[in-house]
Formats: C-alpha cells, sequence, structure tokens
C-alpha cells in the first residue's frame, strides 16, 4: 500500500511517500512543498494544492495521513495551517484518496513507543524504521515520513474496517 504523510504548514509543507508491504517499507520519494513569503495568501494555497497534486499523481497513493491541528497561542498561524489542511484534503478527496488523521501524540506513539518522545528521537527511529542513510531533511519532510508510518502500523485495525485498503 501506498501511503502519503503530509506534515501540514502554508510555507513549508512536507511530504513523505513510502510503499508498505508485508510489514516493510520502501521509501518512493520525500521532500517540501514550500511557498514564497511574499506571494498572497490564494496563491500560496493553490501552490500548496498544484504542489501535492503533483506528488499524488505521481505515486498514485492509497491513503494520505496528515497531522491533525493542535491550538497554540498564535490563532491566526492555526487558521492559516487549517486553510492549507482543507486544500490538503481537497486534493485528496479530488483524487479518491481516503484521508487519515493523527494527533502528534499518536505520531510518537506509534514510530518510538513513547506519546512524549522528543524531536530528534522521532527523527531518528524514522531513519531506522525507512532504513535510510541520513534524517530526512527537511524536518518538515521527517515529520511527513513519520506520519506515513504512523498510519502503515495503524491501518491493520483500520484494513478490517476499510477492505479495500
Amino acid at each position: 500500500m501506498v501511503i502519503l504523510g503530509i506534515d501540514p504548514g502554508y510555507a513549508i509543507v512536507g511530504f513523505g511517500v513510502v510503499d508498505y508491504h508485508n510489514n516493510h517499507f520502501t521509501v518512493l520519494d520525500y521532500g517540501a512543498v514550500t511557498t514564497e513569503a511574499n506571494t498572497d495568501f490564494s496563491g500560496r494555497l493553490e501552490a500548496i494544492y498544484d504542489g501535492i497534486g503533483a506528488v499524488m499523481e505521481k505515486y498514485a497513493p492509497r491513503a494520505v495521513s496528515i497531522e491533525k491541528i493542535f491550538y497554540n497561542t498564535n490563532a491566526k498561524t492555526v487558521i492559516d495551517v487549517s486553510q492549507a489542511r482543507g486544500v490538503l484534503a481537497l486534493a485528496a478527496k479530488k483524487r479518491g484518496v481516503e484521508v487519515f488523521e493523527y494527533t502528534p501524540l499518536q505520531v510518537k506513539q506509534s514510530v518510538v513507543g513513547y506519546g512524549r518522545a522528543e524531536k530528534k528521537q522521532m527523527q531518528e527511529m524514522t531513519k531506522l524504521l525507512l532504513n535510510l542513510k541520513e534524517i530526512p531533511k527537511p524536518d518538515d519532510a521527517a515529520d511527513a515520513l513519520a506520519l506515513a508510518i504512523c498510519h502503515a502500523h495503524s491501518s491493520g485495525s483500520l484494513m478490517q474496517r476499510h477492505p479495500m485498503l
């Protein structure tokens, strides 16, 4: 099963594409869709849609794993990231790909085995689980790969409910 993990944002959207088969991961691609700060916001959303859409067209994922938004002290940031998440969800919907949401706690628990793991622990475990030579850069791509791993580890129980996965 090809899984696209997405770390949402509006300046940087991390993505990681893995193929998960028989408890084995194959990394197909990872990176980031970036938008310029001086671009109007709707232009940034369009670039995100087009960039992630191109990744989806190339790899035809069966599932998208995306991080749930949690409120922080900056309401404008939460609103802007939420709008970007909407565009990402729309890109998946337009291609018939189901979106699965995971909290940071769920991702850490799934990848490291500890819900309060530090970022460095997450990156090292992602590298190890995916048999990579180095920690993926940018950090947003590493986070996206962790989201893909989380979905793969969760998909066993999901497959019982959704046999088409």
